[in-house]
């Protein structure tokens, strides 16, 4: 995660040519930073949409939006449901997602060189305008983030429900034994029991591991709170199988990854608010949506279905099931009758 512009139409013409060249450049850049890291360019593969409820918006034919977004599975999904949204409200689209990492694609926005991009509300607040603490109510993050982000020429569109913040969870069995649903019931399971798998950087972030054991009421490395015997530290992607195999019987873990469903776990409930909010939301170029307004009501007609259940499933059948990102997203479009499939 990590930084911040506004035009006045005068300029707008003349910077629709500039901007095409950036786009260009850009991608190029993306493209070679790709091929040195032995990854594959970024996948423009979406399938033919046509509209649905998403109805063509007047004056968008012959006009050319660019969509950008992360290269991991969720902005993936997200990016190329922002392709298929725009494509069936008649835009004509450059798919500049699977960008690799956040700050890139936060330039790209800033500079005018993409027009879209889902993003998170705690990420934007914390990463990239440079706030130290994060704010639990999703609604307040929202808000605040909003508000700071207009002075640089983007506003965010309603939040989805998906909040992809840290989260511990357990396994569906152990979860039934002790009657966890929340990360207060982390007092219900004996000591020895008491078990943590967690990342190296949740474990030592001043926001992280240890002030929410404090939230909680557990104070770490005492024999009747939380002993450091019974924290492991684990890769990331490591974390879920430890945990569904036993070695610990909580596992530190983000609220929308596809192997929770998979592996059958229980994600227990920020019941005492304590970890930011993570709310996805459409970010759009200012200045294209002053030039058509109708973009924020396209997205939120299917934002407020984007759970975190719901993005679970999508992102199961990617990281899972080996499906392409860009079939999962128009899958779950057609299926909500956003979109069709083109003649």
């Amino acid at each position: 995660m990590l930084d911040r512009l506004k035009r006045d139409h005068l300029k707008s013409a003349r910077l629709t040519s500039v901007r095409r060249l950036g786009i260009g450049v850009a991608a190029l850049a993306i493209a070679g930073t790709l091929a040195g890291c032995g990854l594959a360019p970024a996948t423009s593969y979406v399938p033919d949409a046509a509209p649905g409820s998403i109805r063509p918006i007047e004056g968008a034919v012959g006009a050319e939006v660019t969509v950008t977004g992360r290269n991991n599975t969720e902005g993936l999904i997200l990016g190329k449901m922002a392709v298929l949204a725009a494509t069936a409200a008649g835009f004509t689209v450059s798919d500049l997602t699977n960008v690799p990492g956040s700050q890139p694609t936060r330039t790209l926005m800033l500079q005018g060189d993409a027009n879209i991009i889902w993003e998170y509300t705690g990420t934007a607040w914390l990463s990239f305008l440079g706030h130290t603490e994060g704010i639990p109510d999703q609604d307040a993050q929202w808000q605040a983030v909003h508000d700071e982000d207009l002075q640089n020429g983007l506003t965010w569109g309603a939040k989805a429900p998906l909040n992809n913040t840290y989260a511990l969870a357990v396994t569906d069995e152990t979860a039934s034994e002790y009657g966890l649903s929340t990360l207060s019931d982390m007092a219900k399971v004996p000591v020895d029991q008491r078990t943590y798998c967690v990342e190296p950087e949740f474990n030592s972030r001043p926001d992280g591991f240890t002030p929410m054991l404090a939230h909680y009421g557990l104070d770490r490395g005492t024999p009747d709170g939380v002993p450091e015997s019974n924290i492991g530290l684990y890769d990331v992607g490591a974390i879920y199988s430890a945990t569904d195999a036993g070695e610990c019987t909580f596992g530190e873990v983000f609220a929308t990854d596809g192997r929770i469903d998979a592996l059958g776990l229980t994600v227990l409930a920020d019941d005492q608010k304590f970890f930011p909010a993570y709310n996805v939301a459409p970010v759009l170029n200012t200045e294209t949506l002053e030039q058509f307004p109708e973009l924020a009501g396209i997205f939120e007609q299917f934002s407020p279905l984007l759970t975190d259940e719901v993005m679970r499933s999508l992102n199961l059948r990617v990281d899972v099931d080996g499906e392409d990102p860009a079939d999962v997203a128009f899958d779950w479009m057609a299926e909500n009758g956003f979109i069709t499939a083109a003649p």
